[in-house]
């Protein structure tokens, strides 16, 4: 079944072909028994180009925390779709970001009460560590940087913050 399974041409797919639109429709439907046939059809069945194995990696993902939460023991609420998504990234791409990240989800500017949210404001420690690392950056990459990035990180070791910030305590 394998070596038939070799000689098999793989189905050649582009975004353009927006096949990897229906896996995302898919992924929210597996539970633990499926999930092994999801995968495998996802990267098994296609040849995939620089965009769908992203799209096949997410699929993926969404799929696996559908299947946990389909098993006995899931039944998570959104706060806690929200917590999970959060760790997800954190965990994914943690050796990429040191200072924070936010996501801004604009659905919520329909509720009064989120109004927090869209504040221009990051925390004193987050702060902190921009500026360190615009520190590190002009002893470490300042001769591969543009002008104007130098600049900019020599605005912020030197106290400004950028982009219309404010300092927020920290609670």
């Amino acid at each position: 079944m394998k070596e038939e399974k070799k000689n098999q041409q793989l189905q050649p797919i582009t975004e353009e072909m927006g096949v990897h639109k229906e896996w995302y429709i898919e992924a929210r439907k597996v539970t633990e028994k499926t999930l092994p046939e999801f995968i495998r059809h996802i990267t098994e069945d296609y040849s995939h180009d620089y965009g769908t194995i992203c799209h096949a990696l997410a699929s993926a993902a969404v799929a696996a925390a559908n299947a946990v939460n389909h098993s006995p023991e899931g039944g998570i609420t959104g706060f806690q779709a929200g917590a999970v998504m959060w760790e997800f990234i954190r965990h994914w791409n943690y050796e990429d970001n040191k200072s924070g990240m936010k996501i801004v989800d604009y659905d919520q500017m329909l509720y009064p009460q989120s109004d927090y949210k869209f504040d221009k404001t990051i925390s004193k420690s987050t702060w902190e560590v921009i500026q360190k690392m615009a520190k590190e950056n002009l002893e470490e990459k300042q001769e591969h940087a543009h002008p104007n990035v130098i600049s900019h990180w020599e605005s912020i070791v030197n106290g400004k913050i950028p982009f219309g910030y404010t300092i927020k305590d920290e609670d």
